[in-house]
């Protein structure tokens, strides 16, 4: 069994990953940062790297107050639910007939093998993409490279234009990529809705041998 820890062990020895955390551990001490700086790697922590069975690829954290906490789209019980994850959860819907859930909390998708991971992991209050260009994206490049170097396929949902730059990190031919527009209000309606993400994901863990995720919230 290989841990994250052992995974990414030599990516976070790297000089530009240590003079991220430098910027960091500035921004921490004079800014308002979401998410808390222990919730970084919460995606990480709950779905261990040779469990993944399906990424969804965001781009840059929540920058509203209490909404990041590490794991993309998700936002923890209480929080309003944001735009774009309102709109997934309706497809959700849609897709497997799953009642619209009273909160936006994808825990029980990160459990079974969904990594909810943003290309930055990092962002200031209240300003988007503030983290950008920082390093974050070199690191989570090599999440992705990794994860498509493991031998047993995987699912890689790929909303958007940013996220699915990312196809060449990955090896097409050993696993499968979705795409569809990005859940976003400014282009759900492009094709995002009618996309059916969720029931493709499960048709083809099942066509592997894998048990299906439930969905359901």
């Amino acid at each position: 069994m290989s841990s994250w820890k052992d995974v990414l062990r030599e990516e976070r020895e790297k000089p530009y990953f240590k003079e991220l955390q430098l910027f960091l551990d500035k921004e921490y001490a004079t800014q308002t940062i979401f998410p808390a700086r222990n919730e970084i790697d919460s995606a990480f922590q709950m779905s261990a790297y040779d469990d993944i069975k399906v990424v969804i690829l965001g781009q840059d954290p929540y920058h509203g107050e209490g909404q990041a906490h590490g794991m993309s789209f998700s936002v923890k019980p209480g929080v309003r639910i944001p735009p774009s994850l309102r709109n997934m959860l309706k497809e959700l819907e849609d897709d497997l007939d799953c009642p619209l859930p009273a909160n936006g909390y994808l825990e029980k998708w990160a459990e079974q093998g969904v990594l909810l991971l943003n290309t930055v992991l990092t962002v200031r209050a209240g300003a988007a993409n503030s983290h950008k260009g920082m390093g974050w994206e070199t690191f989570t490049d090599a999440v992705i490279q990794k994860l498509s170097n493991r031998h047993k396929p995987i699912i890689f949902v790929l909303w958007g234009k940013p996220a699915q730059s990312k196809i060449q990190l990955i090896d097409t031919e050993k696993h499968m990529i979705l795409q569809a527009p990005h859940p976003s209000p400014l282009s759900a309606y492009r094709g995002f809705f009618g996309s059916k993400p969720y029931s493709k994901i499960n048709v083809q863990l099942m066509v592997w041998g894998e048990e299906p995720i439930d969905f359901c919230l």
